[in-house]
């Protein structure tokens, strides 16, 4: 079990690495980019892989601060998604939708680290 936990963990930390460093691979022009996009799901996705491991592993969990990361992430991908259909439509105007990404993700490593 430790080491489906661990391989899922380090996957889910390259997911963050897609969600912030595409913000930063592009924030002298920003836009919302399709790293972006694979880094939310791999954190979704492999952030409940996580719980559901962790559960079945015995752990204790602090079920508010998953929730909470939970919606940041979750809001995170809807905004990527957003981002991505507005820049194929009208490129260079998601500046702000870039940001918030990138910020939500320093923000969801915040929650993890600190709480």
């Amino acid at each position: 079990m430790t080491l489906a936990i661990d391989i899922f963990l380090i996957l889910h930390f390259i997911g963050l690495a897609g969600i912030i460093g595409s913000w930063l691979a592009v924030i002298k022009e920003p836009r919302v980019v399709v790293g972006m996009l694979h880094g939310a799901i791999l954190q979704v996705v492999t952030g409940l892989a996580l719980v559901g491991l962790n559960e079945a592993d015995g752990a204790d969990l602090n079920h508010m601060k998953i929730g909470v990361k939970l919606v940041v992430a979750v809001v995170i991908l809807v905004l990527a998604i957003v981002g991505l259909k507005k820049e194929r439509q009208n490129p260079g105007s998601t500046a702000a939708l870039a940001h918030v990404v990138g910020i939500l993700g320093i923000l969801n490593v915040c929650l993890a680290v600190v709480w």
